[in-house]
């Protein structure tokens, strides 16, 4: 009795953890990162280091909807929010006002997040996706299989994307109006530190709501298709044998 095996599945050359991260590395941590880069190192103002930041995103969202006929929904969400920072680094005077607009970039990116999902492609996938593969393909072909609708639990698989979407989403639209409330209520020199407080309890709550509620269920699914897929195949070399 021969057992015969997959060699195609097994040639295929696995993507490392960095090919899977590279689009978020690309689309959010480089203008990102950019941005403090030139304004730190290089001195320049607020209004120079959003502008040179933002040539990637620019430049991506471009480069995607000539070569693949679609937009790069992170890359154009970090070029808006961008564009939004460059608008309100016009802003001045008012020392409140100043605060306030800070939260216009949560707003954006929260309101750009509710609106993916709406639109039935949930943006924040794109940075949770890595993270849940880790760079297997078994684990991939799962997601695609869960993603298509194909698999058994596709619907609790797709209904736990958009909910991770929209927590973060939410939380980050609730900074917003935190940041703005506060600007307009809690005396300044109190208020210069405590939006940084704000942006640190937004995203440690996103990633503990979003954790339990979402990303570990997403992560169960996906394993629980693997092995279903792993004992399918097994039944088929049972019957060929």
């Amino acid at each position: 009795m021969t057992k015969t095996t997959n060699t195609g599945s097994l040639n295929k050359r696995q993507p490392s953890v960095l090919e899977n991260l590279r689009p978020l590395l690309v689309d959010v941590a480089v203008p990102l990162g950019s941005y403090y880069f030139f304004k730190g190192a290089f001195g320049m103002s607020t209004f120079a280091a959003l502008a040179w930041s933002s040539v990637v995103p620019a430049v991506r969202t471009v480069w995607s909807v000539v070569r693949e006929r679609r937009a790069n929904g992170l890359a154009a969400l970090i070029l808006v929010v961008n564009v939004v920072g460059l608008a309100l680094s016009f802003v001045s005077g008012d020392p409140r006002l100043m605060l306030a607009k800070d939260g216009a970039v949560s707003s954006t990116v929260g309101i750009g997040i509710l609106v993916s999902v709406a639109l039935g492609k949930p943006m924040m996938t794109a940075g949770l996706r890595p993270f849940l593969l880790k760079g297997d393909p078994a684990r991939e072909a799962a997601w695609e299989r869960l993603a298509a609708g194909t698999a058994a639990r596709s619907a609790e698989f797709l209904r736990k994307e958009r909910v991770f979407s929209v927590i973060w989403g939410v939380i980050l639209v609730a900074e917003c109006v935190a940041r703005v409330v506060g600007a307009y209520t809690i005396p300044v020199a109190t208020m210069v530190w405590l939006g940084s407080v704000f942006l640190v309890v937004a995203i440690t709550l996103g990633m503990v709501v979003c954790g339990g509620a979402a990303a570990e269920p997403m992560a169960c699914l996906i394993t629980d298709e693997v092995k279903r897929q792993e004992a399918a195949q097994e039944r088929e070399l049972t019957v060929a044998a």
